[in-house]
């Protein structure tokens, strides 16, 4: 198969909003939409799914498996710096401070149904 993706799905409120926080402010493109329920946005090899109320994979997830994690897509920038600022100029909130170690520096910020995205600068080799 030639469109090799790895895909994570993302239960969001509003797929519309969703679809515009990824594409506006991430550089995601829509590869199919079926709003209100559904949406398939990409980047590089990312396929993120976006799920809305109304879809199937928004379905109640057992609480023995429903435990708060840590999970989140994980994005590669090349100046962390000036996303920081271009993204705070479009008025997107950040959820925690740059944190930086032997690896690099990084940054969480939310989509609109608060579902963290980090952005991640590598450290220079």
């Amino acid at each position: 198969m030639s469109d090799q993706y790895a895909s994570v799905r993302y239960l969001v409120d509003d797929v519309a909003a969703a679809i515009g926080f990824y594409t506006t402010h991430l550089g995601f493109t829509v590869r199919m939409s079926a709003a209100p329920a559904f949406a398939d946005v990409t980047r590089g090899p990312l396929r993120l799914l976006l799920s809305g109320p109304a879809s199937s994979g928004a379905r109640v997830t057992p609480p023995e498996v429903a435990v708060a994690g840590r999970n989140r897509i994980h994005l590669i920038v090349a100046d962390l710096d000036a996303e920081i600022a271009r993204l705070s100029e479009a008025g997107v909130a950040f959820r925690t401070e740059v944190v930086s170690g032997p690896g690099g520096r990084q940054i969480l910020l939310a989509d609109p149904a608060g579902n963290l995205v980090e952005l991640f600068q590598p450290a220079a080799r």
